[in-house]
């Protein structure tokens, strides 16, 4: 009897030990730890191609706060995102490239938009909901994402804007991906819009004024629609005045904030137009109200970085900014180049179909001279900004060509947080080069796929290390293209038939990639 007493004590204490090790955060910093842990904030813009910033070339909307981020800190030249704002969402938050299994499979945007438009009653929005979390893509139990990382270090983690990785989610969805408080969208269709009626608080609702509209005032594709339409609460202004809200409550302990933000996304919609565009000459409407959505993101990022220097965190906090994908035209005529010709009229074909927004009546030029635009696995559709600016830790005005991409932002973020980088992701941790110091461990290639498919729609990408591209066109012609960046990042020059044995080679590491399994499940 005693003997089995004593077995069940031993039990009990196992038991009771296993408890609170999983109550514990694995990563858990000590009290004195947290004082020299770095705030982190990373500002993740919609459908910003990177030619629309001025420390990157833009030269008709100045965006000076952005760019002081760049003249004060670290700036990308070779860093990628994905195609398209799901997938790079996913990428982003699970530290994988887009090309593994499920990296295209997202939830179904308008069903919250059509549940209170009142064309579908409550009873079927509910019956589709339910199916609609059954079919999502399945979280397993030891997954980790983005805002875990930060969490399990220890850190308050919060998200404004956009949230999930699309296109339709809840809170408890949310709060699994590492959130411990979070203000936006649920629905990502209703996102296309800049006055809803309520956004989400930690899974309540919260009523914005004068905001009747269910579609949130989605504006047309034309963009020509009186300023200030749409409704009378402007969903960009109460993020921000939120963010700073959140900054200011949390100040006196370590806080990841990340704000992927509806700007510039449209179709184009501002509660007033910038100074700067009101009385422009030669601009459209549209292109006013683009140029103003832009230089409210610009403005808002100066309002974070004023309110961390008044609180005293400026120099404690790493402040990242960039995309989820590449640049789209919501101000004007699209380009025609899916009908076999470009913007001048001009006959296209498989070997040069890709159009450039400088030379298609563009004026703001937002892919900077690249091929391509969002959808597409040209250059004009994932090379994109990222800044990264710590005062102390970074020189100012450095720039480096390190082949990055958005997937790794995961690992890069848990090891500034004095956490573990969870096995398996394929993203690699860049810290190290915002010292200056050289990478020892670097990417071989990254991969983008793209779900899209259409006559003049790349289908996937790879980029090497060495300034190698290969451009999936239609894989079942087996018709590929092939791109040196480091001359030709405009990509005007098809090199498949010149090279057809790099050709062969690169194709092979890409078909491999996509739809592999993956390494940290």
């Amino acid at each position: 009897m005693g003997f089995r007493i004593n077995q069940l004590l031993i039990i009990s204490a196992l038991i009771s030990m296993l408890v609170l090790t999983d109550c514990q955060p694995p990563d858990a910093n000590t009290a004195q730890d947290h004082q020299l842990l770095p705030n982190i904030v990373l500002i993740y813009a919609d459908d910003l191609g990177i030619g629309m910033l001025g420390c990157y070339g833009q030269q008709v909307v100045t965006t000076p706060h952005i760019d002081q981020l760049a003249s004060e800190g670290l700036r990308f030249t070779n860093y990628y995102g994905s195609t398209f704002c799901a997938p790079a969402r996913y990428s982003l938050l699970t530290g994988m490239h887009d090309g593994r299994i499920n990296g295209w499979n997202h939830t179904k945007a308008g069903l919250i938009v059509q549940r209170d438009a009142g064309r579908i009653s409550e009873e079927e929005f509910q019956n589709r909901f339910t199916k609609l979390q059954v079919n999502a893509r399945p979280i397993q139990q030891h997954e980790v994402f983005l805002g875990q990382v930060a969490q399990r270090a220890g850190y308050h983690t919060a998200q404004f804007g956009k949230l999930d990785s699309g296109f339709l989610t809840w809170s408890e969805r949310v709060k699994r991906f590492g959130w411990d408080h979070h203000v936006g969208y649920y629905d990502h269709a209703r996102a296309h819009g800049f006055y809803p009626p309520y956004l989400w608080v930690n899974g309540k609702k919260r009523p914005l004024e004068g905001n009747p509209h269910a579609n949130a005032g989605k504006m047309s594709e034309k963009g020509d629609e009186p300023v200030g339409s749409g409704g009378e609460t402007y969903s960009q202004e109460v993020f921000i005045h939120d963010i700073l809200e959140y900054i200011r409550e949390h100040k006196d302990e370590p806080f990841f904030l990340y704000h992927p933000t509806q700007l510039p996304h449209g179709p184009v919609a501002i509660p007033e137009l910038h100074p700067d565009f009101a009385d422009h000459p030669s601009m459209s409407l549209a292109e006013k109200k683009y140029a103003s959505m832009i230089k409210m993101l610009d403005d808002h990022v100066g309002l974070i970085m004023q309110e961390l220097k008044e609180l005293g965190l400026d120099e404690k906090t790493i402040v990242l900014f960039t995309a989820d994908n590449g640049h789209e035209m919501y101000y004007g005529p699209k380009p025609s180049y899916r009908e076999g010709h470009n913007a001048k009229g001009e006959p296209t074909n498989l070997t040069d179909n890709k159009w450039r927004t400088s030379e298609s009546g563009d004026i703001f030029n937002g892919a900077g001279g690249r091929a391509g635009l969002k959808r597409s696995g040209y250059q004009g559709g994932v090379q994109l900004p990222m800044i990264v600016r710590w005062p102390g830790k970074i020189k100012p005005g450095m720039t480096t060509d390190l082949l990055a991409a958005q997937y790794d932002i995961l690992p890069t973020v848990a090891e500034l947080a004095g956490g573990h980088i969870p096995e398996g992701k394929d993203g690699i941790s860049f810290v190290p080069a915002l010292s200056g110091q050289t990478q020892s461990h670097t990417h071989d290639y990254i991969v983008i796929n793209n779900g899209f498919t259409g006559p003049h729609l790349s289908r996937a990408c790879l980029v090497t290390k060495d300034g190698w591209k290969l451009v999936e066109i239609d894989r079942q012609a087996e018709l590929y293209q092939l791109y040196r960046l480091p001359g030709d990042n405009e990509e005007r020059v098809d090199l498949a038939g010149e090279y057809p044995a790099k050709v062969t080679e690169l194709k092979a590491i890409l078909l491999q990639e996509l739809d592999s399994a993956r390494p940290d499940l």
